[in-house]
């Protein structure tokens, strides 16, 4: 029996016909295995298709959506009504299309002819309205908002008088679009910018005037493809499905030519005809690294003519420094996947591979079906423009862990190398000269708590994911205690990489999340910060620490930690354990070696 995913991968989606094909396909199909989300859809126009092309979409990216229609030009009693049926769905996510002609309905095409004082009296009207609107659904749902601005205007009566105008009829929209984007620093509301959206299609082309006027339709069926795929920028790491690696190749993927054949002089890079688009592929991947987005690279070529390029061309950007993983040799490509994925300690689901050639990237999709392969078109005029299609690195939040990334991978290769001439292990550990800070809770540090929940799976004891808003009630509460740790040494700083959230209730402290950045698996940092929750523990007065594992595809290296720690198993069932420790007779033990500072 064919799977959904292989039901998909086979049918074409050429027109929005297909996806309604597609969808009755699959309706009743088993998607237990899919992550789920619940979306909303609120809108002020008729918004046929799109349930059928979002579901569609959403599975063909492993996402089981459970997709909610508001009533026609309903969004602005939904959310006011507390027993609506959009709060009895309970969302994850609510999505709000309001098209800007049916916002101001008449007064849309009489506004031109308005004076400077009523456009402004009416556009902070309605921009009262909608925050009002959004202040409600904030207050009433946990959903995360996707707000859409509104398409700026092509035309005025006024012609090219417009911009004469003070506080005109195209600068009013404008105005409106600005006062959303400062909302939304303010609420936890995103903004999907629907005017560059119009701008990319093509605004005349968005819009077909006949079925507009038929059936109040804002948007060509032919598009809401389009649409939905923006939509999951912000979908994929609503469900933390997004990707964190980028794997390149080199010849005719970073430059032109082959310099094992072409030689050194010979490469196409550089400001020329020839060489620009390489040297943007390159600024628009730095960009990536500068966001977050680990870098490496998979290589069949001779070692010391690569490497001369790298580092000695004087139009390579992308020097060695920025690569956290270096394989350069005749290895087959799979092997090099994999071993690049043990050396970074990630997963290969987080991997995105880049190579010109066509085999190589098939034999990719073939062996390592987890790696999203990117399909390079033939002329690289076009190698920017496909990367910047790929939504898979878009992350709710970047904070300043995610900035450092690249450099702190890079000395993570230095730490290899140390580790490779040490006699063993406890050598090694010592001679890191290892330094871990407990820090401080503040608004600078939430965004990474919340971030390391949502990122980590390999030493992480329960897997739960929470978002800012949780980190934060959870230290409102009173009830629970937040402790995260920063790590150290002597070729640099790993950055914020232990996270412990304790409950703490009348006779034991409960580990509700324990976890460790893959980064500093193997250095005992999780012994310290077991060490410091017991000290702390006793220092209370409590009595004991229950500890929980919950098991999935990729934690078994936590799978132990409480046993190997002196924790005595109490409940076990189905993928769940409960662990305890009696505090009474034990003491915390810190590793010798490393130094523990507390702010």
């Amino acid at each position: 029996m064919n799977t959904i995913k292989q039901i998909i991968d086979k049918a074409k989606t050429e027109s929005v016909g297909d996806y309604f094909w597609l969808f009755k396909e699959i309706e009743k199909m088993d998607k237990d295995a899919m992550k789920k989300v619940k979306i909303a859809l609120l809108s002020s126009f008729t918004t046929k298709g799109i349930k059928e092309v979002l579901t569609v979409e959403c599975l063909k990216n492993g996402i089981f959506p459970e997709v909610y229609l508001g009533g026609y030009n309903n969004y602005a009693q939904e959310i006011l009504n507390e027993d609506s049926s959009l709060y009895n769905f309970n969302p994850d996510l609510v999505i709000i299309f309001v098209d800007i002609q049916a916002l101001f309905m008449d007064a849309y095409f009489l506004m031109p002819g308005f004076s400077e004082e009523k456009r402004k009296e009416l556009i902070s009207e309605q921009f009262k309205k909608m925050k009002s609107l959004i202040e409600t659904l904030s207050e009433r749902t946990s959903a995360k908002i996707l707000l859409h601005n509104f398409a700026v205007p092509t035309y005025s009566p006024l012609g090219i008088l417009e911009n004469k105008q003070n506080f005109g009829f195209i600068e009013s929209i404008k105005w409106l679009n600005k006062r959303l984007e400062e909302l939304s620093e303010k609420l936890k509301v995103f903004i999907f910018d629907y005017e560059l959206f119009c701008s990319k299609i093509g605004k005349n082309n968005l819009f077909d005037s006949r079925m507009y006027y038929l059936a109040d339709m804002k948007i060509d069926l032919k598009y809401l493809p389009d649409l939905v795929d923006e939509y999951l920028a912000y979908i994929k790491p609503l469900l933390f499905l997004t990707r964190k690696c980028l794997v390149l190749d080199l010849d005719n993927t970073l430059w032109g030519g082959i310099v094992g054949e072409d030689g050194f002089e010979n490469i196409k890079l550089g400001p020329t005809p020839e060489g620009r688009s390489f040297l943007e592929f390159q600024y628009y991947i730095s960009g990536l690294s500068d966001s977050g987005v680990i870098l490496a690279i998979n290589s069949n070529n001779n070692l010391e003519d690569a490497m001369r390029v790298i580092n000695e061309h004087p139009d390579m950007f992308l020097k060695e420094k920025r690569f956290a993983s270096i394989k350069i040799n005749w290895n087959d490509k799979v092997s090099n996947m994999k071993e690049i994925a043990r050396e970074l300690n990630i997963g290969l689901d987080s991997m995105v591979f880049i190579d010109d050639n066509q085999a190589n990237r098939e034999i990719i999709k073939q062996a390592l079906p987890e790696v999203l392969v990117v399909d390079l078109p033939n002329d690289s005029a076009f190698y920017v423009k496909t990367l910047i299609e790929i939504n898979d690195f878009n992350t709710l939040e970047i904070t300043e862990e995610d900035k450092k990334r690249g450099e702190t991978y890079s000395t993570q290769r230095q730490r290899e190398e140390f580790k490779k001439k040490a006699t063993n292990i406890t050598e090694y550990l010592k001679n890191l000269e290892t330094v871990v800070k407990i820090e401080k809770i503040n608004d600078f540090i939430i965004p990474r708590i919340a971030q390391l929940t949502q990122k980590t799976n390999q030493f992480n004891a329960t897997t739960r994911r929470y978002f800012v808003d949780d980190i934060n009630n959870f230290l409102k509460s009173g009830r629970y205690s937040i402790i995260a740790t920063n790590v150290k040494d002597k070729f640099g700083d790993n950055g914020t990489t232990g996270l412990v959230i304790i409950e703490k209730l009348p006779e034991s402290w409960r580990i509700d999340t324990f976890l460790l950045s893959c980064r500093v698996i193997g250095r005992a940092i999780e012994k310290i910060m077991l060490a410091h929750i017991i000290e702390k523990a006793k220092g209370a007065g409590t009595k004991k620490l229950v500890g929980e594992f919950i098991a999935t595809a990729k934690n078994t290296p936590a799978k132990d930690f409480y046993r190997d720690n002196g924790f005595k198993l109490t409940e076990e069932k189905e993928g769940f354990q409960k662990w305890e420790f009696n505090l009474e007779n034990s003491e915390p033990q810190y590793p010798e070696f490393i130094k523990i500072i507390e702010n």
